[in-house]
């Protein structure tokens, strides 16, 4: 049965522990065979998930990794979809036997590759190391880090021992002990995604004897106070020197091409001799960041350019302390803060999103009085919880979170609270007063609707009745303005005495007239004539009799 081969059996083993190692575009795959290798080769397949295919992939050959002898193959030509889903297998084979397939390696590209070493370029001047660093894939075509703006580098340095710091592509690393030899070696990082890539070759270099220059400026610095930047600087060559203040736009810096040449001149400080130029015409709220330097140059042509200085608005600047006003209650403390920047007070105030915290305190010469703190990020806060007869003295300081910066404390404002008033007697007065105010109008209000009613009462329905000397006309009609009004009747009462003598015959009827005409309503009028008085004294002298 030796050497007899039987179909759909094998001897051949799949192989294992498959793996790809990619840095930058170039994809290796690689595996392991514990098989026996003698006239073995290998054969790989993919899978492209394509994200517009809704079908499921044909297992394609891996171009590269057909019927290769190694345990490995190079396959970059295969991938051009980097954010895509690939599966990757691979078999033995030997003439027409075939191994089963390995176990399927899934993958996305971008999230596998590793960044590739750069490549340095070194240059020993005065006593300091200049290093020019060419990010990878540079010189290539096809390339798996399509925005190298990102990109931040690392260079380890030592001598006796390594130092860590962070390059720009084109930079300087000074500071360094002059004739003394120097080995660096640079690393790609990419912060945003956590990246770190391979290091690249070790560089040595020998540095140069430092020469001082006295034109060189040195000491140079930007003072920035709400948004207004100057560039200072200090030379101590005592002949007349003029200077021009460069800049440079940030972003020119990441590249790794040569920048040199991008170098602006500052308008307003070209061939000055102050040392100090005022950056406002670069430099704006809202602007990137900056490179400054400054270029000195003597009576003899000879120029020596400073170091540069980097200028980022937001973080660079500095802001001023706050202005405040403080006013006060019975009950409250008022405090009105106006945000640092002057002009730029507007501006400062949206980017840096102020925050506000407020310290004070009673001013008491008696003993020390604790200090309270009240956080706001309001531009008017208020105190309340004031002890009568107090002075309280207010300061305020802005601060950003964002930019983990804080002004100076705003000069004190004190303001004394009114005394020997307590809150419950306060609420009580006004409400007495406010009481008596209100009866007060409302007896006013009843006082005049009160005399209104009774003027529109005497007017549609009067209280005075008609006189009855007019009333007895009745219905009749005057003929004549001058009618006499009718007597009205009246009672006549007599007192009769039990004993009467002879003297009443003798009553003068005159005086009897008179009488009745006295005893009358003052608003009749008497018409006597000579038949009703006659009629009068007989009615009487019977009476009598």
């Amino acid at each position: 049965m030796n050497g007899i081969y039987i179909q759909g059996q094998t001897n051949l083993k799949s192989p294992q522990d498959i793996q790809v190692y990619a840095v930058d575009s170039n994809f290796t795959l690689r595996w392991n065979y514990t098989g026996d290798g003698t006239n073995v080769t290998f054969s790989a397949q993919y899978q492209w998930f394509d994200d517009h295919q809704t079908d499921k992939p044909e297992w394609r050959e891996l171009p590269g990794c057909q019927n290769v002898s190694h345990t490995e193959c190079d396959f970059s030509s295969a991938i051009i979809a980097d954010y895509d889903v690939h599966h990757v297998r691979i078999r033995a084979e030997r003439r027409e036997d075939k191994s089963p397939w390995s176990s399927i390696f899934e993958m996305i590209p971008y999230e596998i590759a590793q960044i590739g070493p750069p490549e340095i370029a070194l240059q020993s001047i005065n006593g300091a190391i200049k290093i020019k660093v060419t990010p990878p894939e540079a010189n290539q075509v096809r390339k798996m880090w399509l925005n190298p703006l990102v990109f931040r580098y690392n260079v380890v340095i030592w001598k006796n021992s390594s130092n860590i710091e962070e390059v720009l592509p084109m930079d300087v690393i000074d500071g360094l002990a002059p004739e003394t030899t120097y080995c660096l070696k640079v690393q790609v990082i990419v912060p945003v995604e956590y990246r770190e890539g391979l290091f690249s070759p070790i560089h040595c270099i020998k540095t140069t004897r430092k020469v001082d220059d006295l034109l060189c400026p040195t000491n140079v610095r930007v003072f920035a106070l709400n948004m207004q930047f100057y560039l200072l600087w200090n030379n101590h060559y005592k002949e007349h020197v003029n200077y021009t203040v460069q800049y440079l736009t940030g972003f020119l810096k990441d590249l790794y091409d040569d920048y040199s040449s991008r170098w602006q001149k500052v308008s307003g400080c070209e061939n000055i001799t102050d040392m100090k130029c005022n950056l406002s015409s670069v430099i704006k709220p809202t602007s990137g960041f900056h490179y400054f330097r400054v270029h000195a140059m003597n009576e003899y042509n000879k120029s020596c350019l400073s170091k540069d200085v980097k200028v980022d608005p937001l973080v660079t600047n500095e802001f001023g302390p706050p202005d405040i006003k403080v006013d006060i209650s019975d009950v409250l403390l008022h405090i009105k803060i106006t945000p640092p920047g002057g002009p730029e007070s507007e501006i400062m105030s949206d980017l840096y999103d102020f925050s506000y915290q407020v310290l004070y305190w009673k001013n008491s010469s008696d003993n020390e009085e604790e200090v309270k703190m009240k956080e706001t990020k309001q531009t008017i806060a208020t105190v309340s919880d004031l002890t009568p007869s107090t002075l309280y003295c207010v300061k305020v300081q802005a601060f950003s979170q964002a930019y983990n910066k804080s002004s100076d404390f705003s000069k004190e404002e004190c303001v004394g609270t009114p005394g020997g008033k307590s809150l419950p007697l306060i609420v009580l007065v006004t409400f007495v007063v406010a009481l008596i105010v209100v009866l007060i109008v409302a007896s006013l209000v009843i006082f005049f609707l009160y005399q209104a009613y009774n003027k529109i009462k005497y007017m549609f329905f009067p209280s005075c009745q008609t006189p009855l000397n007019i009333k007895g006309f009745g219905g009749q009609v005057f003929s004549s303005p001058y009618a006499p009004a009718a007597e009205e009747p009246v009672e006549i009462c007599y007192i009769i005495e039990s004993s009467i003598t002879e003297e009443v015959n003798k009553i003068d009827f005159k005086d009897n007239r008179h009488f009745k005409q006295s005893s009358r309503d003052s608003g009749n009028y008497s018409y006597d004539d000579t038949s009703q008085s006659k009629g009068s004294e007989e009615t009487l002298g019977k009476d009598i009799l």
